[in-house]
């Protein structure tokens, strides 16, 4: 479902409190991503009245990540720490991608909270954006990590035109299509003609996410090319 909004941010923090509001059970799984768009929605859902959300249910995982020192400029972890955790005190629980490991390592570890989770309580909520290119996560465009299999939840790859530098550790739509809602934020002129071609239905990665429910929160420069 696509939204024009006028806030992105604001509109992300309100499906965040609406989805804590129904959750199913009593805690909260809630994937997060990165880049500037995100920081933003993070900075405003950080500012919510502490009485529409109890962090202390909250478990915070992360979607991709660069493989980085999570102090990195780079490190998506960094940024989700920046821009929410720092802000909202303690959560529940905080799970990010180990990268100071061998590569292997680090997508076998993350395979196994990511399989306790699945086949567990489920994520509640993904928080994805979209690359100019038509990347989410860290999906990228005839990247075989779009191939993977049912059990296959977390995996290594890279951009194929390497564009996107640092190799990456990257949840699959596997893990991301098990989440019971998926929300996308993009804003901005650059995304237009990538969000064009996932709203016609062009074989990019993130057209491929298909959540229980998957919504789209774009602003007006974003929307330009979309049908």
């Amino acid at each position: 479902m696509l939204t024009l909004v006028d806030d992105v941010p604001r509109a992300f923090r309100d499906a965040v409190l609406e989805a804590f509001a129904s959750r199913p059970g009593p805690r909260f799984a809630l994937v997060l991503s990165g880049g500037a768009t995100a920081r933003e929605c993070y900075e405003v859902l950080a500012r919510s009245d502490p009485r529409s959300i109890d962090w202390s249910v909250v478990d915070v995982y992360i979607g991709d990540e660069r493989y980085v020192p999570p102090d990195d400029d780079d490190a998506n972890q960094r940024l989700v720490c920046e821009s929410l955790l720092e802000r909202v005190g303690a959560v529940g629980g905080y799970h990010p991608m180990p990268t100071e490991r061998p590569l292997d390592e680090c997508v076998a570890a993350y395979q196994r909270v990511m399989a306790d989770l699945v086949t567990g309580p489920g994520i509640d909520l993904i928080h994805l954006g979209l690359g100019p290119d038509g990347h989410t996560a860290s999906l990228f465009p005839d990247s075989a990590s779009l191939d993977a299999g049912p059990g296959e939840l977390v995996v290594a790859t890279e951009d194929p035109t390497g564009l996107n530098r640092h190799p990456r550790v990257t949840l699959t739509l596997p893990a991301i299509n098990s989440a019971r809602l998926a929300v996308f934020t993009v804003s901005g002129a650059s995304k237009a003609e990538a969000l064009g071609r996932v709203a016609r239905g062009d074989d990019l990665p993130a057209g491929r996410v298909h959540a229980g429910h998957t919504v789209w929160l774009v602003d007006a420069a974003a929307r330009a090319d979309a049908p």
